[in-house]
């Protein structure tokens, strides 16, 4: 095995692709100083797994990575590859070639590769160290290492040897079997703890279980009982309900009856109200009608009165005479007029003022006579009501006040029942409002109640869903349980030998150096169990001891019980050659790489299956057995091929490493499958505790809603009955205040008429005393007074006219006497057409007397009429004001009866609501705690149902049926509520006697032997495992005890002998600290160069130092070769005649393994077979040069590789 290649990409100073080709032998690298040798070695270390950035001279590994120069950017990964020659088989792995990779980028993320494909560090590691490279790498020293070996304290020389010696790995077992004892120390401990606390629970759950045991049985009679009178509550609750539904039914019918016979007198009510509301307008009409006709009629009488006085004094006035002049005479005194003008002027102005008076004196007369009419159709009226009769005013005055006084009593009345009404109503409401906003609060709590039961229903099922799929895992997992056990037993019974073997295994004591059987001892690739089994063969079922003598005695021990015979495997740790075994192809592999085996089983097993191919099928056994005849193929199935015979078939039989295989994996399995029930049972208890907490918060939001409904009930009853008195109060304040409106109107109209009545009976009561007649003597004094005036106003006015048109006359003669002759003629037409007026206002009066007289007989007889109809329409309003008052009362009577009813009738639907709500808390009780259905518990447990003998009574029957006598078997008997209620307090007795009771004694009593014993079997599988442990970590030792020895004392001889060749005449050992105690040992190094007495490496010189340090390298290299060796600079600080002296020791280091040497010395490049230059330009990058000595071409490593080679000198170029 050696190096062949180092690829580097990326990796520090090696920007571009660079590949390093070694061959065997020592190949030196040079340099200037800063070129980047160094980083050659620090690749080796990194892709052979090194660690510590420190160790690779970075502060941090990413420091790894090409950081960039000024012309080139940073890379962002790096990555080597060393390529081994592994045509030797030193590395443990089946290629002649191995490629090993690591790859890092600067996000820290790492790849390892080994031939292409990705693995883990450790499989990097482990497959370099088990070439004896060693994990710490002791075959790469760098610069400043070889100090550190000189300041190595006595334990870290001692780790340097063992890595060298491969002492390494039986460290590490070790420590795994201390590992793996401390752990089971904690499980023993905790195993033994177990035990012991379940051996002390067993006897007091045992009594437990017995008390559970005889709960049941009273529990189960007190089942019965309680069922039995539960359904019995059951049946009867539900009669009583159906009985007093139908009670609820009849009165329900009598409020109905009541309810329409209410509605009848309501609507007979409203029917008389409304014609006693009709009745009033026509009586109204009807007093109005006659108050009008009575006042026509007066009013006619004084028409017709006046009528004939004016009459009278039209026909009685005479012919006026006048004594006017003739127009023709005037006509001759005009020319007498001139004369006269002056007079006629002062006559003028005389009549002016004449006329003045006159007028003022009309005015006067007429309002005067004004007054008098009035007094005048006054007195008329009085003495047309006189005409009527004082007594029949006094009649309607004393029934007006006695109509208005029964008004005002009734608006009293009405007023006192309207405000006790109004106090009820709003009494009625306020109730309401807050019988409202209860029934409200009720509505809000009822749906937070009811999402409460719905949530705790829902958790409740959860939870009890949870036990149920929990049980079914417990059960599965205890079946599953149950199955590996008894693959166990049964597997284990077939490990259980009846053969030679079996005997030597059971007399194991009288055999020292029986180790145990192959198929305990040997473990084996899962799947490739058949396999091997039939590869192994008689070995496979074979013993293993120590040695020949342990063999012999075996079998000196079968010979003498006469046990059978047996296989005997003699241990060896003896290796195979492999080197000359054939590659395999594809999918075929080896059978010793299928298998783990201790070192005294290794050497025979490794011989058992020298060249045994393990394949998959027939076919591809015949491929590989005719490609290598050597070899022999065993299938997958158990089929076994050679070149030159062939065993197989069908057979299925199972052999002894299958069958411990199979116990191995059954026996895991069990374990797994009681980690789960353990789980499942705590899962189980915790979810049981759950489900029964979720049950009483279910049975507590049920109860809280029984009770809501309750109190619900209550108040919706409480409800409708304020509902129903607020809304007959607000009727009864309407139809009081309607009432109370209509009679106050009554009385103002009945105010009105009598004060009207009233005064016209004071103005008759007045009048009696005076004359029958009202005296008109002043009216007529004051008409014909005023008739004189009018007279006079005239007469003024033709005197001042006159005068006037006498002075004009005067002043214009002929024309005023024309003009006065003209205005004569006027004035005598004018007195014509008055007394043509007169006669025509005497035949206009006589018509109105005879038009009056004829209307004043028409109005009496329609007064007549008036009074009648009258007097009809208050009969008429007595009438139905009288049924009305009937028809109220009976209101009020069937207004109490349906309210009495439907009171009833409420309290019954509460005492049913409340009754279904008890068979509601009832059923629900019943499916909650017995879980039974309802029709199931009537027809199994009702009253009707016989009871069946108990128990105790069937079982003395059947002993005494197996005694012999003759019994009949006891009959049932008919349900008796007292027998049971008896029977259920002395179950209830029973059980409180047996104080109390764990309902899971009887399975937890079951289930904590069957762990006992359980237990009590892996304590002492646990104690035999502890023993094996112990065995192997004793077996280690003596190997490391073993190894150590052997090499401390060969690398010490070699330390003596490399010694003395750098220090010819010196003297230099090594020493253990501590010879009494192998395993833990240190050792010094002790040196003393020639012509010196001193022996301490402190008080040498530095060259000294290092070629002390030197020896100790080669001396180990010399003692446990490696493969390969790379040293830096190790050779720095020798002077030419110490370093030819390490030359000529590297140079018999050459024949043994491949030395890499970077070096500044050229004796060193010398011995070298190939050299490598190593050089970095003014970019920063490095770049290498090879030359391969002794007539071998040189050629550039960091480019691909050209045909032919350079010229000589570029090495030479480099160390310039």
């Amino acid at each position: 095995m050696h190096l062949k290649s180092l690829t580097l990409k990326g990796f520090k100073s090696f920007a571009s692709a660079t590949t390093l080709r070694f061959e065997p032998g020592i190949t030196c690298v040079v340099g200037p100083n800063g070129s980047g040798k160094s980083n050659v070695l620090d690749a080796l270390r990194w892709v052979m797994g090194e660690q510590g950035a420190k160790d690779l001279r970075g502060g941090k590994m990413e420091d790894v990575i090409f950081a960039g120069t000024a012309g080139r950017a940073p890379l962002g990964r790096a990555e080597v590859t060393l390529t081994i020659d592994n045509a030797d088989g030193a590395l443990p792995i089946e290629y002649t070639e191995v490629s090993i990779t690591r790859r890092m980028f600067r996000d820290g993320a790492s790849e390892y590769e080994i031939n292409g494909n990705t693995c883990r560090l450790m499989d990097v590691q482990e497959l370099l160290s088990d070439s004896g490279i060693g994990r710490e790498m002791h075959v790469i020293v760098g610069q400043g290492q070889l100090a550190s070996i000189l300041q190595a304290k006595p334990d870290e020389n001692r780790r340097l040897i063992e890595e060298a010696a491969g002492v390494l790995k039986h460290r590490k077992r070790k420590e795994k079997a201390l590992r793996k004892l401390d752990a089971m120390q904690a499980n023993l401990t905790r195993l033994t703890d177990l035990t012991s606390e379940l051996r002390r629970q067993l006897k007091p759950l045992g009594k437990q279980a017995e008390i559970a045991r005889k709960a049941q049985t009273v529990q189960a009679d007190l089942r019965d009982a309680r069922l039995r009178l539960i359904a019995d509550d059951l049946v009867t609750a539900r009669a009583d309900l159906a009985r007093d539904e139908a009670d609820q039914e009849t009165a329900r019918a009598k409020r109905t009856e009541v309810e329409r016979a209410l509605q009848f007198a309501q609507s007979e009510e409203k029917t008389l109200e409304e014609a006693v509301a009709a009745d009033a307008p026509r009586l109204n009409k009807a007093q109005e009608t006659w108050y009008r006709l009575s006042a026509l009629e007066e009013r006619l009488r004084g028409t017709l009165r006046l009528a004939a006085e004016r009459h009278r004094h039209l026909t009685e006035q005479t012919e006026e005479q006048r004594s006017g002049r003739d127009p023709d005479q005037l006509d001759a005194e005009a020319e007498e007029a001139a004369e006269q003008e002056i007079e006629l002027r002062e006559q003028v102005e005389e009549a002016r003022e004449a006329l003045q008076d006159v007028v003022q004196r009309r005015s006067e007369l007429e309002s005067q006579l004004k007054q008098a009419e009035q007094a005048h159709m006054a007195a008329v009226r009085a003495i047309a009501d006189r005409r009527e009769g004082a007594a029949r005013l006094s009649g309607q005055v004393e029934s007006l006040r006695g109509k208005v006084s029964d008004s005002a009593d009734e608006i009293e009345r009405l007023s006192e029942s309207l405000e006790e009404a109004t106090a009820r109503a709003e009494e009625a409401h306020g109730a309401l409002a807050d019988a409202e906003e209860e029934s409200g609060g009720y509505d809000s709590d009822d749906a937070g109640l009811q999402e409460r039961r719905e949530n705790a229903a829902q958790a409740r099922d959860a939870a009890r869903a949870r036990v149920e799929e929990l049980v079914k895992q417990e059960r599965s997992a205890e079946r599953e349980i149950a199955s590996w056990k008894a693959r166990v037993e049964a597997l284990s019974m077939g490990l259980q030998r009846k053969d030679g073997a079996g005997a030597l295994l059971a007399a194991g004591d009288r055999v020292p150096g029986l180790l145990g059987s192959v198929a305990a001892l040997l473990t084996v690739e899962t799947g490739a169990e058949a396999a091997l089994a039939a590869a192994l063969g008689a070995v496979a079922d074979a013993v293993v001891v120590r040695g020949v003598t342990d063999a012999v005695t075996a079998l000196n021990l079968l010979k003498s019980d006469d046990a059978g015979r047996s296989g005997v495997v003699i241990g060896s740790d003896a290796d195979v050659d492999r080197s000359h075994w054939p590659q395999l192809p594809g999918s075929a592999r080896w059978a010793v790489d299928l298998i783990t085996a201790p070192d005294e089983l290794r050497g025979a097993v490794l011989s058992a299956l020298d060249q045994v191919v393990v394949v998959e099928t027939l076919d591809a056994a015949r491929e590989v057995v005719q490609a290598h005849p050597s070899v022999r193929a065993v299938t997958s199935t158990g089929d076994v091929l050679g070149a030159h015979w062939a065993t197989g078939g069908s057979d299925d039989e199972q052999s002894v490493i299958e069958v411990r295989a199979a116990v191995d994996e059954a026996e895991s399995e069990l374990a797994a499958a009681e980690r789960r029930l353990e789980q499942h049972s705590a899962a189980l208890e915790g979810a049981r505790a759950e489900e029964e907490s979720r049950r009483a918060e279910a049975r507590a939001a049920q109860e809280q809603i029984n009770e809501a409904k309750v109190a619900r009930a209550r108040s919706t009853e409480r409800l409708s009955s304020l509902q129903r008195a607020a809304r007959n109060a607000t009727s009864e304040v309407e139809r009081i205040s309607e009432q109370r409106v209509k009679v106050e109107q009554t009385r103002d109209q009945s105010l009105v008429k009598l004060a009207e009545l009233e005064e016209r009976l004071d103005a008759v009561k007045n009048e009696q005393e005076e004359a029958a007649e009202p005296d008109t003597d002043e009216r007529d004094r004051l008409s014909t007074e005023l008739t004189a005036v009018r007279q006079q106003e005239m007469d003024a006015r033709l005197t001042q006219r006159t005068a006037e048109e006498r002075a004009r006359a005067v002043q214009g003669r002929a024309d005023q006497l024309r003009r006065a002759a003209r205005h004569e003629r006027e004035t005598r037409a004018r007195a014509a057409a008055a007394r043509e007026a007169r006669e025509r206002a005497a035949r206009v009066t006589r018509a109105v007397i005879d038009g009056a007289e004829t209307a004043l007989e028409r109005i009496t007889v329609s007064l007549q009429a008036a009074t009648e109809e009258r007097d009809v329409a208050q009969a008429k309003q007595s009438e139905h004001e009288q049924a009305l008052g009937v028809v109220r009362a009976r209101v009020r009577e069937l207004s109490g009866e349906l309210e009495k009813l439907t009171d009833a009738v409420h309290r019954d639907e509460v005492v049913r609501a409340e009754q279904r709500l008890r068979i509601e808390q009832l059923e629900t009780k019943i499916i909650e705690d017995f879980g039974i259905g309802l029709d199931d518990l009537v027809d199994e447990y009702g009253p009707t149902v016989p009871v069946p003998p108990s128990p105790a009574e069937v079982a003395e029957y059947e002993a005494a049926k197996e005694r012999g006598d003759e019994v009949s078997a006891p009959p049932p008997v008919p349900f008796d509520r007292a027998t049971q209620e008896r029977r259920a307090k002395r179950a209830e007795k029973d059980l409180s006697l047996l104080g109390k009771v764990n309902p899971l004694a009887l399975e937890e009593f079951a289930a904590l032997e069957e762990r006992y014993k359980f237990l009590s079997t892996q304590l002492e599988d646990l104690k035999d495992s502890r023993r094996d442990l112990l065995s192997v970590v004793k077996e280690v030792d003596e190997k490391i005890l073993e190894v150590f020895s052997s090499a401390f004392e060969d690398v010490a001889k070699e330390f003596e002998v490399v010694f003395k060749v750098l220090f010819p005449g010196g003297d230099g050992r090594l020493t253990l600290t501590d010879p009494g105690d192998m395993l833990s040992t240190g050792v010094e190094v002790e040196a003393r160069p020639p012509g010196k007495k001193v022996k301490r490496l402190s008080l040498l010189s530095g060259g000294e130092k290092s070629l002390t340090a030197v020896a100790m390298l080669v001396a180990i290299f010399r003692a446990r070769p490696s493969p390969f060796y790379v040293m830096d600079e190790v050779e720095a600080a020798l002077d030419d005649t110490n370093l030819r002296r390490l030359i000529t020791l590297l140079d018999q280091l050459r024949a043994t393994s491949q030395l890499i040497i970077i070096t500044h010395q050229k004796p060193t490049m010398e011995i070298a077979d190939a050299l490598y230059g190593v050089t970095m330009r003014g970019d920063g990058i490095t770049q290498v040069i090879s030359q391969r000595l002794k007539g071998k071409a040189e050629k550039k490593s960091d480019e691909p590789e050209p045909e032919g080679a350079p010229e000589e000198g570029d090495v030479a170029s480099v160390l310039d």
